[in-house]
């Protein structure tokens, strides 16, 4: 368990984004219970145009 967020990772979300306040640092997994993906893009076609809207910066 992260000590600094008491994260509890969610092993069904990877995440390597270490900035974000709901990273568990420790396992390299987020601590939410789900996340929202979503896009900047009109008609995204590669991996780039897709964001998580969950991000919160540490």
């Amino acid at each position: 368990m992260n000590k600094d967020c008491n994260c509890t990772p969610n092993q069904s979300i990877k995440c390597t984004v270490s900035n974000c306040a709901h990273h568990c640092q420790d396992s390299q997994y987020c601590g939410l219970s789900s996340i929202q993906v979503g896009t900047h893009e009109t008609n995204p076609t590669k991996v780039e145009c897709t964001d998580c809207e969950s991000f919160k910066l540490k």
